[in-house]
């Protein structure tokens, strides 16, 4: 394999790849699943507690 041939398929592979990898990311924090977990996260600056004295 020469270098044109590495940078082809690096170019069309790996604009697939991200491409997947981008939609997955998408996917997981939009899933219907993930709204609990997200509203309670949203909420940590706003917590009324005590911070911790070492």
């Amino acid at each position: 394999m020469n270098y044109d041939a590495i940078r082809h398929a690096a170019d069309s592979w790996g604009l697939v790849f991200l491409t997947l990898t981008f939609l997955t990311a998408v996917w997981f924090a939009l899933r219907p699943s993930a709204r609990k977990p997200q509203q309670e996260a949203k909420m940590i600056p706003l917590r009324d507690e005590e911070p911790h004295h070492d």
